[in-house]
């Protein structure tokens, strides 16, 4: 599933950080934090994978 605004995917390139290790998760905050906890990491990929051309900074 790709992300639907620029935030959302920005956010999931946060967590899928923190979830690698890259990071530490205490430094997350707002939807990154729970995304971490929720989400597998293939799932954080495909968000953050998603394409920022055309896509609105935040989602309506």
């Amino acid at each position: 599933m790709p992300a639907k605004s620029k935030a959302q995917q920005k956010a999931a390139g946060a967590a899928l950080s923190a979830k690698r290790g890259e990071m530490p998760k205490k430094d997350l905050k707002g939807a990154s934090r729970d995304m971490v906890d929720s989400m597998t990491e293939k799932e954080l990929e495909e968000f953050a994978s998603t394409k920022r051309e055309d896509l609105p900074k935040k989602k309506a």
